[in-house]
Parts: C-alpha cells; sequence; structure tokens
C-alpha cells in the first residue's frame, strides 16, 4: 500500500458519518490499524539524524526523527497497557452486553499496529533511530489497581488516550519539514481520538474534554492530562462570546508540549 492510498484510507468520509451509530462507528474504522502496519513509508527517514532515547524518558529532539521516537513510546505505554488489561480479565464479557471488552480488543489491535508502523518508520528494531520499550508501572507503586478494578483501568485509559490525542497534536510542528509523514501522523492521531471518545463514552461522560475538566472519577493526579484545555480564543476568535466557555473549549484539543507529555509518561515508568 503506498502513501496516498494510506491517506485515502483514514479521509474516508464514512468512517464517522453522523447518521450511523457509535457501534457502527466504531466497527467501521476497526481495519485502520492493520492499514497502518502494512503501510509503506517512504518518507526518507534514513537520511534524517536523530538520537534515541536514554533509558529513561527524556525529551526528544525537535525533529521529525524526535517525533517519531516520542510517538513510539508513548504507543508503546497504550500497547502493553491494554495487552496486560486484555490478559488480566479485568474488562468484564457482559459488561453492556459483552460491547465493552470489544472495543477494548479493537483498541489494542490498533495500537499493536501502530507501534508496528512506528518502528518501521523508524528504520526497523535495528536501526539506530530505534528506541527501545521502557519498563512500565501502571500501579504506580501500588497506587493503582487498574488490572484489578475495571473502572480504575476505564479511568487511566481515558488518561491515556487523551494525553495521546494532545501530545499527537504538540507533535505537529516538528514534523512540518516531512508533509507525508505529518500526514500519516496526523491520522494517527485521528484513530487516537476515536479511541478517546469512545473510552469517555463508555465512562458515561461527553467524547470530548470540557475545559481542563478531567472527568468524574478521574484520579487527581491526571489533571496533567487536561490542564490548558480550557482556551477559548482561537485564531484570534473569542469562541466563548458565540458558543459559551465550556462549548468553545470543547471545539479543539490543545496541544501538549514533549515536556508536559514526557512528566505525564514518567509516572508511569520505572
Amino acid at each position: 500500500m503506498n502513501i496516498l492510498k494510506f491517506i485515502e484510507t483514514f479521509t474516508d468520509d464514512n468512517l464517522m458519518k453522523s447518521t450511523g451509530s457509535r457501534r457502527d462507528s466504531f466497527t467501521q474504522f476497526g481495519n485502520i490499524g492493520k492499514n497502518l502496519a502494512l503501510a509503506s513509508i517512504p518518507f526518507g527517514l534514513s537520511a534524517l539524524t536523530g538520537k534515541a532515547f536514554a533509558k529513561d524518558i527524556t525529551a526528544t529532539p525537535a525533529t521529525p526523527i524526535g517525533a517519531l521516537q516520542f510517538a513510539l513510546t508513548l504507543e508503546y505505554l497504550e500497547n502493553e497497557f491494554y495487552a496486560m488489561a486484555l490478559d488480566s480479565g479485568v474488562i468484564p464479557a457482559s459488561e453492556n452486553g459483552g460491547r465493552d471488552l470489544k472495543v477494548f480488543q479493537q483498541i489494542a489491535a490498533h495500537e499493536s499496529d501502530h507501534v508496528s508502523f512506528l518502528i518501521a518508520g523508524l528504520g526497523g528494531s535495528m536501526s539506530a533511530n530505534f528506541v527501545p520499550k521502557p519498563t512500565f508501572d501502571f500501579t504506580v507503586g501500588g497506587a493503582f489497581d487498574p488490572f484489578g478494578d475495571y473502572p480504575t483501568f476505564l479511568a487511566l485509559a481515558q488518561a491515556f488516550e487523551d494525553t495521546g490525542v494532545r501530545a499527537y497534536k504538540g507533535q505537529a510542528a516538528n514534523l512540518m519539514s516531512t508533509p507525508d509523514l505529518l500526514t500519516a501522523a496526523l491520522q494517527i492521531h485521528s484513530v487516537e481520538a476515536r479511541h478517546a471518545s469512545e473510552v469517555r463514552r463508555l465512562r458515561g461522560l461527553k467524547g470530548w474534554i470540557s475545559n481542563a475538566e478531567r472527568g468524574a472519577g478521574m484520579p487527581a493526579a491526571t489533571q496533567a492530562v487536561y490542564d490548558g484545555e480550557g482556551v477559548t480564543i482561537q485564531a484570534g476568535f473569542n469562541t466563548s462570546t458565540a458558543f459559551g466557555a465550556a462549548a468553545g473549549s470543547e471545539a479543539y484539543d490543545e496541544p501538549l508540549t514533549t515536556q508536559q507529555v514526557v512528566d505525564i509518561a514518567n509516572i508511569f515508568i520505572v
């Protein structure tokens, strides 16, 4: 699959038609992750220079390679989180008629494919640009029990997905010099946004962030994920005067800087 076909896959208007149900919408993008993994990556990244992460997670360079390395570490985190959750049995097979389990099986498949896609984009696991998977502790030293308590799992899933959406947006500027890569990364961002919306709705929330509110039942430790989301000035226009502060903030996700995301991720890295 070439990059143009890859882009077309993600811009298909049929993916999220408003006339379809949420179940239909989620099913329709079920093959997106597979398309990511199958897509060729003619970005010429081997000609770019960059340095890999140290074993401790630090901010990556503000380059296309750095952006890919950064994204890969976030995808490692999400991929392992969902894989461990599915293995643990914490997601009730009977919840919502079995729908919750199917949703997270699909999300887990996407995250696995994102990892494969980004590793390929960095030149493979033997490339100098490759970054290994860190060691994660999703209990944060015993503070959380995401694989023994379903509400805790849902809360962390929401935090990780909301972080991913803002993190990908924050890397856009680092990808401007490589348009094909920018397009591909923003399409992954679109998939992450669908994940975030679905997880939030499973928790009984709106599918988007309102102001800087983390939502009911979210641990205080996740507030950094939502700080800065109350912005209502967009391109010089005050959206709150036309729509109200809540609606104005809901219309846009604000980017997180590399360092902000590193600080969030490091909570879960040993």
